[in-house]
C-alpha cells in the first residue's frame, strides 16, 4: 500500500540531526561530540524536515492491516486483541528538485513489511535447527518481515539488474540504500521492556496496585507478598507486559469517559518527567521531580511484564514508583518456561546500532540499514521514556567500525489508537461476553512477489501437528533457517568471483559461521556488548549450526 503525501511538518527535535542538502535524508551526515574527554559518533539518521506526521504513519499501517492481511490469524472478535508493528518505507517523488528548499516535499508512503503478534516460546521448546520462532511479538514479526524484503530487494539489484532500492556502493560487490529512501518505524503500543516504564501521576488510573498508606509513610518497609489478592496480583505484574498490558492512560470521570493524556507527545501535550539517566530508579525520579507538569504527583510508574536479565540489579519490587529501576536489559516472560527473548525496548536499541539487516545481510551492505524514526500508536507513552530506552542507554558507545554509528533516530506518537488493541477491543467488549485473552497466532506479511503471507502459531504455521514438526511445510518463511534458505538462493545466484570478500576468504557451512564471518558486524556488537550490554542474552553456538 502505497500512500502520496504532500504534508511538512517540523517538531521540536531533542538535538538537531544532520541531513543532505535536499532535507530527504540524513544517513551519511555524523557528528561528533565530547563525553569525558573522548569523541563519541553520533548519527542523524531522522530527515531534518519531517515529510510525513505520525497519524499519516498509523493510519497507512492500519490500513494495510485491514485490506492485505487476511482473517486467518487476527483475533476472534470481542474475545482476543493483538499487537501491530510495521515498517515503513518513505521516498521523494521523482520530480523533486532542491532548488525551492522551503517548498513542501511531496513524498510516496509504503508498507513493506508487517507483523502481529504477543507470545514467546519458552526456553525448554527452543530447537537447533532453526526451525521455530523463539519471539513472535509484533515488533520482532515485523523486522523478520523486513529482512524478507531486503533479502528480495538485494536479489533484484544483484542478479536481476531491476530497479531496487540499493544501488552499488563504492567498495568491491557491495551495495548501499538508496540516498533519498529512509525507513520509519511504527508500533501500535510502547515496547515492552525499559520503554514501557513510564511515570503515573495521582490522577490516573493505576494499572497496579497504589501505594500503601504504610509503605508512604515509611518507604523502607519492604513490600510483602500478600498485599494483593492473586488475581490483583497477576493484573500488577502483568498490567504492561507485551501481552497485558494496560492500554491506556486516561484519567477516568464520573461518568466512565475517559480523557487523553499522553506524556512527552513531541508534537503536543505536555512534558513528562526526565528520565533520561539509565541509573535513575523509579524511586529517585518521584524524589527528583516531586510534581510533575500541573501539579500532579509522580505516585507510580506502568509495569512492564519483562524481567531483569541475570547480572543486572533487580527491581525492588515495592509498591508505586519504586517498582522498577530504569535503564536495565529485560527478557520477555514466560507463562512458567523462562524464556531467552530480550525485550522489544532492547532489540530496538541495539537495531538502532547495528541496524535492522542482521549479521547474513551485511556481508552484501556497504553500510547499515538503520531506521530514521519509530511512531508508536495511542496507548500509555513517555517521550522520555522512549529516548532513553532506544538511545539514551547506548549513547556512549565508541570504537565502532565505519559506517556504524549510535543513531538519533526520531521518536513520536500518533493520536490514532489501533482498532484491534487491547484497550479498544475491551471499551467495545459487553460484559458477558466472557474474558479478553491476547490472540496466539502471529502473523508475517513481506512486500515480496512469492508468498508474501506467513501465520503463525507457537512458533510453526498454523495447524502444524506434533508429527509435521521437523518437515519443510513445516517452517515459517522468517525462521532462520528460511531467512538462510533466502540468503543461499541469493548466494549461489551470482558467480563466485562476484561475491564480497567477506565471503570468499574461507568456506562457510552452517549458519553461524556465515554469521561470524561478517567481520564489521561481530566487531561493532561485541563493542556495544563491551560498552552498554554486557548482560545480554546469547544463544549457545549448537543453536545456530544448521546448515
Amino acid at each position: 500500500m502505497r500512500l502520496l503525501s504532500g504534508k511538512c511538518q517540523r517538531p521540536p527535535e531533542p538535538r538537531a540531526p544532520a541531513t543532505d542538502e535536499c532535507g530527504a535524508r540524513g544517513l551519511s551526515a555524523a557528528s561528533h561530540k565530547a563525553q569525558g574527554g573522548r569523541h563519541v559518533l553520533i548519527r542523524a539518521s531522522a530527515p531534518a524536515r519531517t515529510m510525513w506526521t505520525a497519524d499519516e504513519i498509523a493510519r497507512l499501517c492500519y490500513e494495510h492491516y485491514g485490506r492485505t492481511l487476511p482473517k486467518q490469524g487476527k483475533p476472534a472478535p470481542n474475545r482476543e486483541w493483538t499487537l501491530l508493528a510495521a515498517v515503513v518505507k518513505i521516498q521523494p517523488t521523482a520530480d523533486q528538485t532542491c532548488d525551492r528548499p522551503d517548498r513542501p516535499v511531496q513524498v510516496t508512503k509504503e508498507v513493506v513489511s508487517m507483523g502481529t503478534g504477543t507470545k514467546c516460546i519458552g526456553q525448554s521448546k527452543m530447537r537447533k535447527s532453526g526451525d521455530i520462532l523463539n519471539d513472535s511479538h509484533a515488533e520482532v514479526i515485523a523486522r523478520r518481515s523486513f529482512q524478507r524484503y531486503l533479502l528480495h530487494q538485494l536479489h533484484l539489484a544483484a542478479t536481476l539488474k531491476e530497479d531496487s532500492i540499493f544501488v552499488p556502493g563504492t567498495q568491491r560487490e557491495l551495495w548501499k540504500l538508496r540516498p533519498d529512501l529512509l525507513f520509519v518505524f511504527f508500533s501500535s503500543h510502547t515496547p515492552c521492556g525499559d520503554a514501557s516504564i513510564i511515570p503515573m501521576l495521582e490522577f490516573e488510573d493505576q494499572p497496579c496496585c497504589p501505594v500503601s498508606r504504610d509503605w508512604a509513610d515509611n518507604p523502607s518497609v519492604e513490600a510483602s507478598d500478600n498485599l494483593e489478592a492473586p488475581e490483583d496480583k497477576r493484573k500488577c505484574e502483568d498490567s504492561d507486559s507485551p501481552v497485558t498490558k494496560k492500554m491506556r492512560l486516561e484519567p477516568r470521570t464520573p461518568d466512565g469517559m475517559a480523557h487523553h493524556q499522553s506524556f512527552g507527545n513531541q508534537e503536543s501535550g505536555p512534558n513528562s518527567p526526565d528520565v533520561s539517566s539509565s541509573n535513575l530508579t523509579a524511586e529517585e525520579l518521584a524524589t527528583v521531580t516531586g510534581m510533575a507538569p500541573g501539579g500532579a504527583k509522580v505516585v507510580d510508574v506502568y509495569r512492564t511484564g519483562a524481567k531483569c536479565v541475570p547480572g543486572e540489579a533487580g527491581d525492588s519490587g515495592k509498591p508505586g514508583a519504586a517498582y522498577h529501576r530504569v535503564g536495565l536489559l529485560r527478557v520477555k516472560p514466560g507463562r512458567g518456561d523462562r524464556t531467552c527473548s530480550m525485550s522489544c525496548s532492547d532489540k530496538l536499541a541495539r537495531w538502532n546500532v547495528l541496524g535492522c539487516q542482521g549479521a547474513l545481510l551485511m556481508h552484501f551492505l556497504e553500510e547499515p540499514i538503520y531506521l530514521s524514526a519509530v511512531v508508536i500508536g495511542k496507548c500509555p507513552f513517555s517521550q522520555e521514556a522512549m529516548q532513553r530506552a532506544l538511545i539514551g542507554r547506548c549513547q556512549n558507545v565508541s570504537a565502532l567500525p565505519k559506517g556504524f554509528g549510535v543513531q538519533e533516530v526520531k521518536i513520536q506518537q500518533s493520536d490514532l489508537l489501533f482498532e484491534q488493541s487491547r484497550c479498544a477491543v475491551q471499551s467495545k467488549k459487553a460484559e458477558n461476553q466472557g474474558r479478553l485473552v491476547p490472540c496466539g497466532a502471529a502473523i508475517s506479511w513481506s512486500a515480496v512477489p512469492e508468498q508474501p503471507l506467513d501465520v503463525t502459531a507457537n512458533g510453526f504455521p498454523q495447524g502444524t501437528t506434533k508429527k509435521g514438526i521437523g518437515r519443510l511445510q513445516a517452517r515459517s518463511r522468517i525462521s532462520k533457517v528460511e531467512l538462510f534458505g533466502s540468503f543461499q538462493k541469493l548466494l549461489s545466484s551470482i558467480s563466485e568471483d562476484k561475491w564480497p570478500d567477506s565471503l570468499r576468504v574461507q568456506k562457510l557451512v552452517t549458519y553461524h559461521e556465515y554469521k561470524e564471518a561478517a567481520s564489521t558486524y561481530q566487531q561493532a556488537w561485541s563493542a556495544l556488548r563491551k560498552q552498554a550490554f554486557g548482560s545480554w542474552i546469547r544463544n549457545p553456538p549448537d543453536y545456530q549450526q544448521f546448515k
